[in-house]
């Protein structure tokens, strides 16, 4: 019976990649800011924390750093070929012209977000306050390489 499951596990996950490779390039836009606003408002509870700004909660912290790392490799497969146009965007044409220096800010970002997730689980407040700072940093530095500052029409 187990099986079966599997087998129709696989197939909805083939239909869905599927139907996922022919979206029209606004589509794409739209799905990756839609889970890039998601990380944002996960992150933005423990940023508060780090900084002192609201109280220090451990339960926040794990939830939270559980869902980027969920999160977290989701929206860079939708900034392929074609997708710097089609919906207003704030993706920065060097996405597309230096693909490997993007690809590396992608991984770091990620890297710093398995990283926060491993240092909450170990509830050390100090070491989870750096770890939010290093993501900070590598989420920046994504940012003032590849998004403009404002909406735009490629």
């Amino acid at each position: 019976m187990k099986l079966k499951h599997l087998a129709a596990a696989g197939l909805a996950l083939g239909i869905a990649a599927g139907a996922l490779a022919q979206n029209r390039p606004e589509d794409e836009i739209r799905y990756r800011q839609s889970v890039m606003n998601v990380v944002a408002r996960a992150f933005g509870p423990m940023i508060a924390m780090a900084q002192g700004k609201i109280p220090y909660n451990q339960g926040i912290v794990v939830k939270n750093s559980g869902l980027l790392e969920d999160l977290i490799g989701l929206p860079w497969a939708s900034f392929g070929p074609g997708t710097d146009k089609g919906a207003p965007t704030k993706a920065g044409k060097k996405i597309w012209s230096e693909p490997a220096k993007f690809k590396d800010a992608a991984d770091k970002v990620q890297q710093a977000v398995a990283d926060l997730d491993k240092t909450a689980k170990g509830g050390d407040e100090k070491a989870v306050k750096v770890a939010v700072g290093h993501l900070g940093k590598a989420c920046k530095a994504c940012h003032d390489d590849f998004r403009t500052k404002e909406f735009h029409r490629n």
